[in-house]
């Protein structure tokens, strides 16, 4: 590309001596202030590029150009629901009226934002069946280990000190026996059948009194419904464990399936996935909890409530319970990212929120259907919100998942996840979400059978992608295990 800044580095394009800006000089100490203390300076002039401001906003600009997003492309991210942020969420959550508060005010001076908090609550245990509600969790696997806290303040408080142990499925998501253990819980993992779902037969001998409880995806990692869910939750209550929903693939069951009508007592909710909130890049998350009747008291605090004053008045408080578990977080949580759910909920409506699941599900046996003649599927049927591969089917090529997912971004797409789950060598999988065009689904499905016929004609072309990218590919474990983070770094290197 014929461009001077495409590529590089803010400290490749410096110039000893040039600037892009002026400041007025320092003369705080005309007011009788007194200069910072030397122990707080620094001795020499950080290295900081020296460049104009021009050159400063075109570098910015062709990196952000570089960045792939939702708004600039197909994000087929498997088990992370990366759909469309709607601009009204980011307007309402920008609001001065609400991004000028501070969360030490005066609770009488926040009256609307813990009405938004309380009517979020509610919302989410309508759409989820569940009693209550708590937003303070700062993440999904934050509010994987706020649930798990919660079966566990359950249990203590009920002196059945001995339930120690956590059953988690082989096809789960790697926070759940992350979240179990950070708990000081022990995980037991129960096998999958050859259909993806979770075996019954291997599940029962697990049971006993030192069980706390069990966590479980519905649909699973592998996109598909556990049709054994009624029977599951039954065998786990009768041996006195809770069921806990982790709400990761929450997406293609929102307005069709509520997790606490169908036996789960503790689940927490991704907003940053199902109710479309920004993520990627370590946040902004939200993991709201929620816990059927009879386990509200033990939510994290502080907890907001409402008291009537009369018909058409309420009055917002911040309290905590005697038996609450304590606080995990700052205050109450992520207020900008809560915002922009409740929106999204307002927005949808009760009639509108209910073809989220089915149209998730829609777009993604499309596509599922359109790619199994060159990519292999190894449990078919239908799934819900995504679906998983096993590589190509031709594996004569040598052509892998890795570079399958490399060359897409030739063609402009992201990749889906690959190598997860663990449960295939060449996992690929799939999330094409609701929002999705059939014109954009048909796009991306054109381009993975035209790489599948380059993996036949050209397998090379595809080993050697991306070949359109500013970088090319690196060496995926030298970068985790030495990332070079700096420009001095850079240099030596």
């Amino acid at each position: 590309m014929n461009n001077v800044y495409y590529g590089k580095l803010i400290f490749e394009l410096t110039k000893e001596g040039r600037k892009g800006y002026s400041l007025p000089k320092n003369e705080i100490e005309n007011y009788g202030i007194e200069a910072l203390p030397a122990a707080l300076t620094r001795g020499e002039a950080p290295a900081l590029p020296e460049v104009d401001e021009l050159t400063v906003v075109r570098h910015y600009t062709n990196m952000s150009n570089n960045n792939f997003g939702v708004d600039t492309g197909f994000y087929a991210l498997g088990s992370c629901t990366m759909k469309y942020n709607p601009k009204i969420n980011e307007e309402i959550a920008a609001h001065p009226f609400f991004s000028g508060l501070h969360p030490l005010q005066d609770v009488s001076t926040v009256q609307g934002a813990l009405e938004v908090y309380y009517k979020l609550q509610q919302s989410l245990a309508e759409l989820a069946g569940m009693k209550e509600f708590t937003l303070n969790p700062y993440a999904g696997a934050h509010g994987e280990l706020t649930g798990l806290m919660i079966m566990r303040s359950y249990h203590m408080s009920r002196g059945d000190e001995k339930r120690t142990k956590v059953i988690v499925p082989d096809s789960a998501h790697g926070t759940n026996p992350a979240s179990a253990a950070v708990c000081g819980l022990d995980v037991v993992v129960v096998k999958s059948r050859p259909d993806g779902t979770v075996d019954v037969d291997d599940l029962r001998p697990l049971l006993d009194d030192t069980i706390a409880g069990m966590m479980m995806t519905n649909p699973n990692t592998l996109g598909i419904f556990e049709h054994s869910i009624a029977e599951i939750a039954k065998l786990v209550h009768d041996c006195g464990g809770l069921m806990y929903y982790d709400g990761a693939n929450l997406n293609p069951m929102l307005g069709k399936v509520r997790p606490g009508d169908i036996g789960f007592d503790i689940m927490h909710i991704n907003l940053h996935k199902t109710f479309s909130t920004p993520h990627g890049g370590g946040g902004p998350g939200s993991g709201p909890v929620g816990v059927r009747e009879g386990l509200e008291q033990f939510l994290p605090a502080p907890r907001v409530l409402r008291h009537e004053i009369d018909d058409d008045t309420y009055h917002y408080s911040v309290e905590a319970c005697d038996e609450s578990l304590g606080s995990i977080s700052g205050f109450l949580g992520n207020f900008a990212v809560m915002m922009r759910a409740y929106t999204y909920i307002l927005t949808l409506g009760r009639e509108n929120v209910k073809i989220v699941g089915p149209l998730a599900t829609l777009n993604a046996n499309y596509v599922k259907e359109r790619l199994k003649d060159v990519f292999e599927l190894p449990i078919g049927g239908v799934c819900k919100h995504e679906f998983v591969f096993d590589g190509l089917k031709d594996k004569s090529t040598g052509v892998t998942t890795l570079d399958v997912a490399k060359r897409l971004l030739d063609y402009g797409f992201h990749a889906p996840t690959i190598y997860f789950p663990l449960l295939f060598h060449e996992a690929l999988m799939i999330e094409p979400t609701e929002n999705e065009s059939k014109e954009t689904l048909d796009a991306f499905i054109d381009v993975m059978h035209k790489i599948a016929q380059e993996a036949k004609d050209d397998p090379e072309l595809v080993k050697t992608a991306p070949h359109c990218t500013p970088v090319r590919r690196l060496d995926d474990t030298q970068a985790a295990l030495k990332p070079i983070v700096t420009y001095k770094e850079l240099l030596e290197a």
